[in-house]
């Protein structure tokens, strides 16, 4: 949206490429209509004769150990983005950590020990903490449609969802998604969403910077090693199993 509406914008962007991955069960009607919107937003932008040199999507159909592979090695950016304290992220981002990808993530699940092991200043966080999320949760104070109704950037592009903006499908297609992003927004993705823009807007800057980029990734890859599995497993026999080693 801000590519196609402010050419500064579009002046101060280093061209991306976002690869999306992921599943869905067969009675899993929700994930596969996000994912339908995925594949539909690709279409839409890999058209854009505007845009498409500075902003390319792609959806990895069954994505799996293989394109894993080529993906994890390839990647500038390793984006873990669930919902502080809702779904720990686990060893695909120490992956794409030990690969030479940055992280831009929340402050969950192995995030966490990333962001202790490499530094502020190696490292993209935003959204709130799980103890925020949990305050949150608590008070019941949380009024999705007050952040849309405040942030237009917010507003424009939720309202694409459902305004025909995406002419492949009918213009109701995505207005469940709609609905729940405004009325339920269990995951808090709207209290998150400006701060998720504002991290990209930071990781953009640091990639135009080569010398400040490598050496960021160069000392996220020495800095993995803490995610050695026999580092990890000596700390599950030392702190959870207990066990003594046989002779």
């Amino acid at each position: 949206h801000r590519l196609k509406t402010e050419p500064a914008f579009k002046k101060n962007y280093v061209p991306h490429v976002f690869i999306f991955g992921a599943k869905a069960a067969g009675s899993y009607h929700y994930a596969k209509k996000i994912i339908k919107l995925i594949n539909t937003i690709a279409n839409h932008v890999n058209q854009d004769k505007d845009t498409n040199e500075q902003l390319q999507v792609v959806f990895v159909e069954n994505y799996n150990v293989t394109y894993a592979e080529q993906i994890i090695p390839a990647a500038d950016l390793s984006e873990q983005i669930s919902t502080a304290s809702k779904e720990a992220s686990g060893t695909g981002n120490m992956k794409f950590m030990m690969n030479g990808a940055l992280t831009l993530g929340t402050l969950d699940g192995a995030n966490v020990e990333i962001k202790d092991l490499v530094g502020d200043e190696n490292i993209f966080i935003f959204g709130l903490d799980a103890k925020e999320v949990n305050a949150l949760t608590e008070a019941k104070t949380y009024q999705p449609l007050k952040i849309y109704q405040k942030e237009p950037l917010i507003k424009a592009v939720i309202d694409q969802l459902t305004s025909g903006f995406f002419k492949a499908v009918e213009a109701n297609e995505f207005r469940e998604i709609s609905d729940r992003l405004l009325n339920e927004d269990q995951y808090y993705i709207l209290e998150d969403l400006m701060a998720y823009h504002d991290a990209h807007q930071e990781a953009n800057e640091a990639y135009k910077n080569p010398k400040k980029w490598a050496t960021m990734a160069l000392l996220n890859i020495a800095r993995s090693g803490f995610f050695s599995s026999d580092r990890t497993i000596q700390n599950y026999i030392d702190e959870i199993w207990h066990l003594k080693p046989v002779k």
